[in-house]
């Protein structure tokens, strides 16, 4: 049975990992409000980390509800998605998506990436 756990393996912790998807993003995957940036990793595992700021939105309760949903998403998506790093930005409106239209919009997000991946990794 697969694992669904999300221990510390799987976040992007540091500034460098950050830097790195920053810096040498190889897929980008977008949503009006949501930008997913990617790398991939030599892990063999993708890791995930947030970018929510306050500007974009305002209350705390709002940015966790959204980490915490996307979250919730990864964990159980980890053992579809390729090794790769990915970094969540948050852009202004999302907090306004109620909880079954982030779900909608995340999956589809997390089916683009993995087609982006298949598609290099054929190239590649």
């Amino acid at each position: 049975m697969a694992d669904f756990d999300y221990p510390r393996q799987l976040r992007l912790l540091t500034g460098r990992d950050f830097k790195r998807v920053f810096d040498n993003a190889a897929f980008k995957v977008s949503e009006q409000p949501l930008l997913i940036l990617s790398s991939p990793n030599d892990l063999g595992r993708p890791r995930i980390g947030f970018v929510i700021s306050k500007k974009n939105i305002r209350r705390a309760v709002k940015r966790n509800r959204v980490r915490r949903i996307i979250r919730e998403s990864f964990r159980l998506h980890q053992h579809e998605l390729p090794a790769v790093d990915i970094v969540i930005l948050a852009r202004r409106g999302l907090d306004t998506l109620d909880n079954p239209d982030l779900h909608r919009m995340i999956e589809r997000s997390w089916s683009r990436l993995i087609k982006k991946a298949q598609k290099a990794h054929k190239k590649g």
